[in-house]
């Protein structure tokens, strides 16, 4: 599903992914946390963030619901806006760790989140 508000995604299951083949080498899967940039930064992040429904705001990663978070400004916020630039954390970045939910029901929830971006 194309999303005009993402102008990146990051998960290592992408041929894309800088890490891809290592990846590959060293897991039986790509794993269950993606990243993307929005367009519009910290304001828009937020927003698509705000949007969802079902996902839970938290910085956690081990949970059995879905999660979704603003690095930024939570995991990475005690670091310098110059740090998280070279570790690749812009403001625009919005993380996504599935849980045991249905497939659908989390794309749609994000989906949801994304559409306040398209008005």
């Amino acid at each position: 599903m194309v999303q005009p508000a993402v102008e990146r995604v990051y998960y290592p299951g992408l041929a894309s992914h800088p890490q891809h083949a290592v990846a590959m080498r060293q897991q039986s899967a790509a794993g269950g946390i993606v990243s993307f940039d929005v367009r519009g930064g910290r304001d828009a992040a937020w927003r698509v963030i705000d949007e969802t429904r079902m996902l839970s705001i938290t910085a956690n990663l081990g949970d059995t619901k879905t999660t979704i978070t603003h690095p930024a400004t939570t995991t990475h916020a005690r670091l310098s806006g110059e740090q998280r630039r070279l570790a690749g954390i812009g403001d625009g970045l919005v993380r996504v760790a599935a849980g045991l939910e249905a497939f659908d029901d989390i794309r749609n929830d994000l989906a949801r989140g994304l559409r306040c971006l398209a008005t």
